[in-house]
């Protein structure tokens, strides 16, 4: 896609460092069903990394460990070879093609299993270090590495080395708590190093942790058959490069407690720095409670819903999503049973609360029927770079949308049943430029309060026109070059003043005027209060 704005605004950046603290602020609940939280107002809503960062489970010990340096001197080695292996040191035994390690320690594991397995089943306190270097391990009954127990586990890439885990596509232990990713740990584990990693998850996930995940460095690439990375209690990427290609969610947070036994929140992800790449059969990245990505680079080439969270906080870094349905999408889950009831009880042309139509009505658009009730649901953006592609709503929030800094492009729907911008609450844009365009139906505009805006309607415009919006005095304020069939367009930024009129023009041909801070008439959808 070709996006050319003349005047480039200023954007309010963040460290994307490893922050002190974790990720929510905005909640302490798991996020439940639109029509049963309560409404989220702006005061409640984080905007900066610290206060995004300050009731979530703390990541930080466990991100120290992969700068905590070691004796290589003490190390046990794990040469692999074929359907055996040797080990040299203690804390380790080889039985066949099985490697156990049973107690804290650094082990450097190399060589190549043809199907074998190395598990850590350490019951001592103190942290388990496994360095791959040069490592090949498949399995034909379950994981490549399976962590059952241990304190933390820390996996080193060794440098300039290429490791590949490749797990079962049967497990012979298919129960509740068995492992179930090709790289797996039942405790919190964090990955780093300046080496090559290649999992594939034949079975399920990739890479799984069943606590915390954090990952600091590495050049990474997972395909799987189902979830392609994913913590339990938070999931946080602070550098390194990851590719992920997954049946499911790309990359996953999914622990639905809300807190854990100490108030603090769980379910989070925080995308800190390095360069993803993600193209899912499902959510590009997902988390259950908070996403925040501060500094990173995140590019998801194909989801069904590119970033879901109950709140949704980007801060700085580069975000390019491509959906099928919405590109951000900040909302949490409603049951069947709950959306089914809510239907059976809805009066004939009357939405429901949740924003799902009976049958015969229009389609959910996720989070802005008219009539849905906002709750405690919110995406904010004060900086970075966005671009999406949605095939469903382009900015989807059940709560409040927020924009106070940064570059935003949305390439909305082309279907009547959503919207380029579709929020439950209020739509406030006081900084940054937000540029939109997609369909005219649900159109939705910034509300009081917000920078100067223009909306206009005009009929369908084709893929590979440029559309520029002019002010006045004959200056261009913005230009995009579509990428698809378009009806509307929606531009806030600090060149635009309320009042004014502006011209809308297709490849230098006019086609609509506005004035500044009006809605157009004949759209479906009004300003939100």
């Amino acid at each position: 896609m070709t996006i050319r704005r003349p005047n480039r605004f200023l954007t309010a950046t963040l460290s994307g460092a490893l922050v002190v603290g974790a990720l929510a602020g905005c909640s302490t609940a798991a996020a439940t069903p639109t029509d049963a939280a309560s409404p989220v107002t702006l005061s409640d809503v984080a905007t900066s990394v610290d206060d995004a960062l300050a009731d979530n489970e703390d990541y930080t010990a466990l991100a120290a460990l992969a700068d905590k340096s070691w004796d290589t001197a003490s190390e046990t080695t794990v040469a692999l070879d074929g359907d055996g292996a040797t080990v040299s040191g203690d804390g380790a035994t080889a039985d066949g093609s099985t490697v156990t390690i049973s107690a804290p320690g650094t082990y450097r594991i190399s060589g190549t299993l043809d199907d074998g397995q190395v598990i850590v089943s350490s019951e001592a306190d103190g942290l388990v270090r496994l360095v791959l270097d040069g490592a090949d391990i498949t399995s034909s009954t379950g994981s490549a590495i399976a962590v059952t127990q241990a304190d933390d586990v820390s996996v080193v890439l060794a440098d300039g080395s290429s490791n590949s885990l490749t797990d079962a596509s049967t497990y012979a232990d298919t129960s509740e708590d068995a492992p179930n990713a090709a790289l797996f740990s039942s405790d919190s584990m964090v990955i780093s190093g300046t080496g090559a990693l290649n999992v594939t998850g034949r079975s399920n996930d990739g890479i799984a942790s069943k606590d915390g995940l954090v990952i600091a460095s590495g050049d990474i690439t997972v395909t799987a058959v189902d979830d392609g990375v994913r913590g339990k209690d938070f999931l946080v990427v602070a550098g390194g490069t990851i590719d992920v290609d997954a049946t499911g969610d790309g990359l996953k947070a999914d622990n639905e407690d809300g807190t854990n036994d100490d108030g603090e929140t769980v379910g989070y992800a925080a995308l800190l720095g390095g360069e993803i790449t993600v193209a899912s059969g499902d959510d590009g990245v997902h988390a259950e409670s908070d996403l925040l990505v501060d500094g990173a680079t995140v590019t998801v080439s194909e989801s069904v819903e590119g970033l879901e969270a109950a709140h949704i906080l980007v801060t700085s870094g580069t975000v390019d999503v491509i959906s099928s349905d919405d590109g951000f999408n900040a909302a949490g889950t409603t049951s069947t049973a709950d959306t089914a009831e809510t239907a059976e009880t809805t009066t004939e042309g009357e939405p429901p609360a949740s924003g799902t139509m009976p049958e015969g009505g229009p389609p959910q658009g996720g989070g802005g029927m008219p009539g849905e009730a906002a709750g405690d649901f919110s995406l904010v953006i004060t900086g970075g770079d966005v671009t999406v592609d949605a095939g469903g709503d382009g900015l989807d929030s059940n709560g409040t949308l927020t924009i106070s800094g940064g570059d935003v492009t949305v390439f909305g729907p082309t279907n009547g049943g959503n919207g380029t911008l579709d929020s439950a609450g209020a739509i406030t844009v006081d900084g940054g430029t937000l540029l939109a365009v997609g369909t005219s139906s649900m159109l939705q505009t910034p509300g009081d309060g917000s920078e100067g805006w223009v909306a206009a309607t005009f009929d369908t415009l084709s893929a590979g026109t440029e559309l520029t919006v002019v002010d006045s005095s004959g200056t261009a304020v913005a230009e995009v070059t579509l990428t698809k069939d378009t009806q509307s367009v929606v531009l806030a930024s600090a060149d635009v003043t309320s009042g004014e009129e502006y011209t809308i023009q297709a490849d230098g041909s006019e086609i609509a005027t506005a004035t500044a801070g009006e809605t157009p008439e004949g759209t479906e959808m009004a300003p939100r209060p």
